[in-house]
């Protein structure tokens, strides 16, 4: 199933049409953004990385009854999906104190939280991605009632799937960021990507706080050795379980 015309390019990947109006053609990049796009660079091989940890996982929750939007991996950076409208909500699930959690609120980094914590980001660049309030949720009518309450559900339950997955790999499931789309029968099914661009990974053989950083923070903060922190996710991704992906 060949690709016809660009439907859309974000940070990561591209997305094409093809002969089938369900089914879309989902490009990985090498490019590496942060910091909403004011940091740039590139990964070499992230997007043949990505695509094939996210191909596996998506296989692993879709095996554990939950919707994806994934079809299958075409190529080594390409992935088949099912066509979705995406809802302008990202939705991220936090186990570990990190990141924005911690300048905002003062926890110190690696505290383990009560209980994961969801939260709710309005998928929007120009206004920065802003952490919405459950009054903003229903203001803004981005998605339903209904809609809001079945995603904090699934990410869940995602959670606890990945958590357990990772923990088997020897890595910490830190916390990580979730998008969900529509298809045309109004199914809400998983959308975007899961991978080391999308997930805070520590590698648990590791104390070091800088050493133990096998996802993006190494590129956001400069750690070096990202392409390596990357590929060691993916060959222990690949190293368990059943749904290994064709290479």
């Amino acid at each position: 199933m060949a690709a016809q015309q660009k439907l859309y390019e974000g940070k990561a990947k591209i997305l094409y049409t093809t002969e089938d109006p369900d089914i879309l053609l989902s490009y990985f990049k090498d490019d590496a953004t942060a910091f909403n796009a004011q940091k740039r660079g590139s990964i070499a091989g992230k997007g043949e990385i990505n695509c094939a940890i996210s191909s596996h996982l998506f296989q692993v929750l879709e095996a554990a009854g939950v919707p994806t939007h994934f079809v299958d991996r075409l190529a080594p950076d390409q992935m088949r999906v099912k066509a979705v409208k995406i809802v302008p909500l990202e939705v991220v699930v936090r186990n570990i104190a990190a990141g924005s959690l911690c300048q905002q609120t003062g926890l110190q980094l690696g505290t383990i939280l009560k209980q994961p914590l969801v939260e709710f980001f309005y998928k929007n660049d120009a206004l920065g991605d802003p952490l919405l309030t459950p009054d903003r949720l229903s203001l803004l009518d981005l998605a339903t009632t209904e809609q809001v309450a079945q995603m904090r559900s699934l990410a869940l339950k995602i959670n606890q799937i990945l958590s357990a997955f990772f923990g088997q790999c020897g890595i910490t499931l830190v916390d990580f960021k979730l998008e969900f789309g529509l298809d045309h029968q109004q199914r809400l099914l998983l959308a975007d990507e899961i991978s080391p661009d999308t997930c805070r990974l520590w590698d648990q053989a590791e104390t070091d706080p800088q050493r133990r950083v096998m996802d993006k923070d190494r590129f956001r903060q400069d750690l070096g050795h990202v392409e390596a922190a990357y590929q060691r996710v993916l060959e222990r991704v690949l190293g368990i379980g059943q749904f290994l992906t064709d290479d």
